[in-house]
């Protein structure tokens, strides 16, 4: 039997360190800690700067050649703006929507042909995916909720987002004032939109997809007031990753302290 392995994008520090952690105690494989700084290069380091596509491209080989795939996949990088920060809005919008958003759909597009039957892939979203789709309009609401919006429509409207942001518009185009809030909103709907795929084209494989908040973690992202440890913060999508084998739930769903959570 081949080894198995799980890859965890972001996770030199942290959440995702806190899920490395947790994954090396209860996975019976190989766990990946992955960065765009290669640092010191350890064995079960891979270097992935998801803004990169040349590295995706690099990472996703290596895992095929050397596993012929992946068994559990953590999409957990992502970057964030502090309350405080005076970068212009549509700045910010373009630069959280390239990484939260944009870059983990390249590794997606690139790592879930990649993964095994039995497979797990958790994108680490947010509770102010929810929140913030709740401030969205009733017309993007209805798009977002809707179970037929295509992932080509999807990145549309996450590219609309920074197009109204950078001119100012985007409170009149039915957006909230929160670029992370949107960022977040297009990972948990591409899960969605992913795990509707999966069923209809690898239907036997019974690979699993979801979205999960980690909670309000103490990180570089986060204030250093929050409530949750990184090891409380990894229970989640740990738990996600670690789903029984032949498990059908939860699947293209948005969790929250292990909970599927309504959308």
């Amino acid at each position: 039997m081949s080894t198995k392995v799980a890859v965890v994008t972001g996770s030199n520090k942290g959440i995702g360190l806190a899920i490395v952690r947790a994954l090396c105690k209860q996975f019976n494989g190989d766990v990946y800690v992955t960065s765009r700084d290669v640092g010191r290069g350890e064995e079960a380091f891979h270097q992935l700067d998801i803004n990169d596509l040349n590295s995706i491209k690099n990472a996703a080989a290596y895992f095929k050649g050397k596993y012929d795939g992946v068994d559990i996949l953590i999409n957990n990088a992502g970057t964030a703006f502090k309350a405080s920060d005076t970068t212009p809005f549509g700045v910010q919008a373009e630069v959280t929507l390239r990484t939260n958003f944009f870059a983990t759909r390249d590794v997606l597009t690139h790592f879930l042909p990649l993964v095994k039957a039995g497979g797990r892939v958790v994108n680490v979203s947010s509770m102010l995916s929810a929140s913030g789709l709740k401030q969205c309009s009733p017309e993007l609401q209805q798009r977002f909720h809707s179970e037929d919006i295509t992932e080509d429509e999807l990145v549309a409207l996450m590219q609309r987002f920074v197009d109204e942001a950078k001119k100012g518009e985007h409170k009149q185009g039915g957006w909230p004032d929160m670029s992370y809030a949107v960022s977040k909103i297009g990972v948990t709907v591409l899960s969605m939109i992913h795990a509707r795929h999966l069923s209809k084209e690898r239907p036997k494989d019974g690979i699993l997809i979801n979205a999960c908040c980690p909670g309000w973690v103490r990180t570089e992202i986060a204030a250093p007031g929050a409530p949750k440890s990184p090891d409380e913060g990894a229970i989640t999508p740990v738990y996600l990753a670690l789903l029984a084998p032949g498990a059908t739930e939860p699947h293209g769903k948005y969790v929250s302290d292990k909970e599927v959570q309504p959308w």
